[in-house]
């Protein structure tokens, strides 16, 4: 099986809004389906071993460092831990800062 988190067949729905530890800003539900990461400025939370779960101990800020274009599920954001450096990857939300998701997809 592989690592992304799309795939895993262990899945918790959560939608709720939080405030993002990243920007500060509110981050409103997504509605459609569950919000992984703020849209303002993509950042996440390690708080999951499988989606939705809240098992996770390390809590840590997760950075967005790269983006993957994948025909089946459009455009899936790859985060590392800051605390922890595990790698995470989940799908990007509609609302999401378009220039973010740009400038993720640049290869330095």
């Amino acid at each position: 099986m592989s690592s992304d988190n799309l795939e895993k067949p262990n899945f918790t729905v959560i939608d709720e809004e939080f405030v993002c530890e990243n920007c500060g800003r509110l981050v409103p539900k997504l509605g459609y389906s569950c919000r992984n990461h703020c849209p303002y400025c993509l950042y996440s939370k390690h708080v999951d071993i499988n989606p939705g779960d809240r098992q996770e101990n390390c809590h840590g800020l997760l950075k967005p460092i790269g983006l993957d274009i994948n025909g089946k599920k459009g455009y899936v954001i790859i985060f590392k831990c800051e605390k922890c450096g595990e790698i995470r990857r989940n799908k990007a939300a509609e609302d999401d800062d378009m220039d973010l998701l740009i400038k993720l997809s640049v290869k330095e």
